[in-house]
């Protein structure tokens, strides 16, 4: 009976591995098929031959380059701005004690979080456009930044309150400052929190869409799920520019999290248990 539900489970762990993966899968073989493969019947599951056209056409035509560029551009000081801010507002939540008002603020960022972006969009776009600050990259790091600054904080003050004030009082002892502390003492222990807190931040800010459509007006300002969805049009889809445009743009993610995965292991399990 023991044998017959692992073999169970194994199968329907692999019947779940392949519907995850076949998207993936299905993606990258689209990206290196020629137009006519892509629509041939019956579906060819391997292309007959491997065809860079669509690689091609996605930066020497659609400049596709500049938009990778504004992304990553965006998406890692943003990131990382939300971090550092993240790093001294969720200390201060962490360590010192405001009672009523401290509840009222983790409940304020707690509800911030159930907002949808699209209600927010309209007064974002109305303030940014009575300051002439439209059409910025500036801009939007500025707006991604303060989006990410609740769900940062969030993480950070479960990251810092695992960490013993034992320590910091030990270090102040020694004659250090508090920001000497936070510096020389907490940041370093929390290495694998703040990994993970800048993970989340680029890929939700990588993967945004709506508030970059809405605030970049010049073509080559355009970030890439904005060039991926301009791809799709009345006229039709362009399954292999569309294709080849989700393999380039799945590449700094899978970079981030492979060097960050074991920090980020590290990170949440150390905030699941009380240190």
């Amino acid at each position: 009976m023991k044998i017959i539900k692992i073999t169970l489970k194994i199968i329907l762990l692999s019947l779940f591995l392949i519907m995850a993966l076949f998207p993936l899968y299905w993606v990258i073989v689209t990206s290196f098929k020629g137009y006519k493969e892509i629509y041939t019947f019956p579906i060819k599951y391997l292309p007959s031959k491997i065809n860079f056209e669509n690689y091609k056409y996605l930066f020497e035509i659609s400049n596709f380059g500049i938009y990778f560029k504004n992304s990553v551009l965006i998406s890692l000081i943003s990131a990382l701005g939300a971090m550092i801010i993240s790093i001294f507002s969720g200390y201060s939540l962490s360590r010192f004690k405001y009672n009523k008002a401290k509840n009222t603020l983790l409940l304020a960022m707690y509800f911030s979080q159930m907002i949808p972006t699209f209600m927010i969009m309209a007064p974002l776009f109305t303030s940014f456009a009575n300051f002439g600050m439209t059409d910025s990259l500036f801009s939007l790091m500025v707006i991604y930044i303060s989006t990410m600054i609740a769900f940062s904080t969030i993480m950070g003050k479960g990251f810092f309150d695992r960490i013993p004030v034992a320590l910091e009082e030990a270090a102040l002892i020694d004659g250090c400052n508090n920001m000497q502390t936070i510096i020389k003492i907490v940041i370093p222990l929390s290495l694998p929190g703040l990994a993970a807190i800048f993970s989340f931040a680029f890929v939700n800010i990588w993967n945004e869409l709506f508030l970059a459509a809405m605030f970049m007006s010049s073509s080559y300002k355009m970030t890439i799920p904005v060039a991926l969805n301009s791809f799709i049009s009345k006229a039709g889809v362009s399954w292999g520019v569309l294709s080849a445009g989700i393999v380039v743009a799945l590449l700094p993610t899978m970079i981030i999290f492979a060097f960050t995965q074991k920090y980020i292991v590290q990170g949440l399990t150390d905030g699941a248990v009380k240190g």
